[in-house]
C-alpha cells in the first residue's frame, strides 16, 4: 500500500489519530522546554487509551535520581536522552508486557530541551527521541533528532516543540515505511524559521534500508539545516556535540574522486596549523566540507538533482581514509566560519588551494551583501580564523600567496591581511602533485587510461577498482 504526504493533517488530527489507534500505548518523559507534546494528546481526546503515563523530571537532582548523572552535567545532550529512553521504555516492557504486550505495540517518547532564557542569552536546542514497536512484543527502532529553535520567544519555541514532537511520533507509527516522507512530514504545521533540524538518526530492524548519510543530505537538499555531520564511521553526529570547544581544521573540495593533491594539501595544511601558538593540537578536529554545489558536476543545471550513489561513493572513500564529514549549504567561505564560529571560539584553520583565494577575492561574489566584499571579510577574518593556500601550477609557473595579485583597490586589505597572520602559504608540499588535477584523473578512471592510480592513495585505488565507481568500467568475469 503506498504512503502519501497528507500535508493538511493538523497537529490535533494526528494526536487523536493516534490516541484512536487501540493497539499504541506508551510514556513521555519531558524536560526542560517540551512539556507541550503530552498536552497535544491529552487536549486531541481519547488519550486515556493512548497515554501510560507522562512526566517531567525538571530539577537536576531529581533528573539524575531518576536517569543518572551525566558526565560534565550536560542535561540538554544525545546522553541524556539516551538514558531517558532507555529507562522509560524498560519500565514500560516490565510493567505492562504481560498484560497487554500481545495487542499492543509500545513506546516511549523523550525529549531534553532549552528554550530561551529570560535574559535571552542562551540559544535554544535541544534533542527529541521516540523508542517504538510496529507490532506486538516485536523488537524496537528509535528515531532521534536534534532540532535548534530560532524564534526570539520562550513560548514560541515551547509551541514549536510540541507540533514536533506530535509530528514525529506520528511519523514513526505511519511513515516509517517512507524515510523521505518521514523526514518532511517532521515539519508539518511548522516554519522553516521556527527551527532547524540538523541531525537525525534511524536505528532498528525497521530501517535496515535506511542510510543515515543520505538523511544527512537530505536535511540540508530540503533546507531542514544548513549543514549535517558524520564520523568516520558513517554515524550522523550533531555538530556542536562534536565540534564544541575545538579548534577546526577543515578542508573544502569536490573529492570526486580523492587525490594526492588533497592528501598533501590537507597533511601539510593540519601540520602548519598545529604549530600555531595559540592551538592546543591535543584539541584539533578535523573536517572535510562537501557542499550541496560539489555534489553536482561542474557544469550541470543548478536545479539538477544530486546523484546519491555518487555522494554515497565519495562519502565512503573519505570515511574509509578516517575523515569526519560535513555536508552544507554554504557556498561562501565567510557562511561556513559564521557557522563554525556559532560552535566554537577557539582558532579555526582553512585550507584551501589557491583557485579559491583569487575567489574569495572575488567582489562580484558578494552583491548580495549590503557591506560588499567588506562585510564578508568581516566575517571571515574578524574571529579567530587562519588560511592556508596550497599552491597552484599555471603554465609552468606556481601561483601562491606571494604571486596573488588582487584588484588594485584591495591590495591594501591584502597586505593588511598577511601583515596580521590571517593567510599563509603552505610552504612544504609535494611538487610532483602539482602537475594532475581532480578532473583530470576523474577523466583517466572513466576511460581506463594506464597509471591513474599514482594520482590517487592506494586504499583509494583499491575501492574504485573493486566498487567501479566514478564511471570505473570494471571487467567482467565469465559465469561458471
Amino acid at each position: 500500500m503506498s504512503v502519501i504526504h497528507n500535508k493538511d493533517l493538523g497537529t490535533k488530527q494526528k494526536a487523536l489519530a493516534i490516541n484512536l489507534d487501540p493497539k499504541i500505548y506508551g510514556s513521555f518523559a519531558e524536560i526542560g522546554a517540551g512539556q507541550d507534546v503530552a498536552a497535544h494528546f491529552f487536549k486531541a481526546g481519547g488519550s486515556s487509551g493512548t497515554i501510560a503515563k507522562t512526566m517531567s523530571a525538571y530539577d537536576m537532582t531529581f533528573s539524575d535520581a531518576i536517569y543518572g548523572a551525566q558526565k560534565g552535567r550536560r542535561y540538554v545532550s544525545e546522553s541524556r536522552l539516551l538514558a531517558m529512553q532507555d529507562k522509560e521504555y524498560g519500565l514500560l516492557i516490565e510493567r505492562l508486557e504481560e498484560s497487554r504486550g500481545s495487542t499492543t505495540t509500545f513506546f516511549s517518547f523523550s525529549d531534553t530541551m532549552s528554550a530561551l532564557n529570560y535574559h535571552k542569552t542562551n540559544e535554544g536546542h535541544g534533542w527529541m527521541g521516540v523508542r517504538f514497536q510496529l507490532e506486538p512484543n516485536g523488537p524496537h527502532n528509535d528515531v532521534i533528532i536534534h532540532v535548534k529553535l530560532l524564534d526570539n520567544d520562550n513560548v514560541l519555541q515551547q509551541s514549536a516543540v510540541g507540533v514536533l514532537g506530535v509530528n514525529l511520533i506520528y511519523a514513526c507509527f505511519y511513515y516509517h515505511t517512507h524515510p523521505n516522507i518521514f523526514l518532511l512530514s517532521l515539519m508539518d504545521n511548522l516554519s522553516m524559521d521556527a527551527m532547524q533540524i540538523d541531525m537525525i538518526r534511524f536505528e532498528g530492524p525497521a530501517f535496515t534500508k535506511v542510510d543515515n548519510r543520505l538523511m544527512s543530505l537530505h536535511l540540508v537538499k530540503y533546507g531542514f539545516s544548513d549543514a549535517a555531520l558524520f564520523g568516520p564511521d558513517g554515524k550522523n553526529m550533531q555538530p556542536s556535540e562534536v565540534l564544541y570547544k575545538k579548534h577546526i581544521a577543515v578542508i573544502r573540495g569536490r573529492f570526486r574522486p580523492v587525490i594526492n593533491v588533497h592528501m598533501d594539501m590537507l597533511n601539510n595544511g593540519l601540520k602548519q596549523f598545529m604549530q600555531e601558538p595559540d592551538v592546543d593540537k591535543e584539541n584539533v578536529v578535523v573536517v572535510t566540507e562537501l557542499t550541496l554545489q560539489a555534489l553536482k558536476e561542474r557544469d550541470a543545471d543548478p536545479t539538477a538533482e544530486i546523484d546519491e550513489k555518487d555522494f554515497l561513493d565519495r562519502v565512503d572513500i573519505l570515511c574509509a581514509l578516517g575523515q569526519t564529514v560535513l555536508i552544507s549549504d554554504f557556498h561562501e567561505y565567510y557562511k561556513l566560519v559564521s557557522y563554525l564560529s556559532k560552535i566554537t571560539k577557539l582558532k579555526m584553520g582553512v585550507i584551501l588551494g589557491y583557485p579559491n583565494l583569487e575567489y574569495i577575492f572575488s567582489e562580484e561574489h558578494y552583491k548580495d551583501l549590503p557591506g560588499g566584499i567588506l562585510e564578508s571579510f568581516a566575517t571571515l577574518f574578524s574571529r579567530k580564523v587562519k588560511l592556508f593556500i596550497y599552491p597552484t601550477l599555471r603554465n609552468g609557473i606556481i601561483y601562491n600567496c606571494l604571486r596573488f595579485n588582487p584588484p588594485s583597490h584591495l591590495v591594501d586589505l591584502y597586505r593588511y591581511l598577511i601583515a596580521n597572520n590571517k593567510i599563509e602559504d603552505i610552504h612544504h608540499y609535494i611538487d610532483s602533485n602539482l602537475q594532475i588535477g581532480t578532473d583530470k584523473v576523474l577523466h583517466m578512471i572513466k576511460q581506463r587510461e594506464e597509471g591513474w592510480e599514482e594520482y590517487v592513495p592506494s586504499e583509494v585505488a583499491a575501492m574504485i577498482k573493486d566498487r567501479c565507481l566514478f564511471g570505473y568500467v570494471c571487467e567482467t568475469r565469465p559465469v561458471r
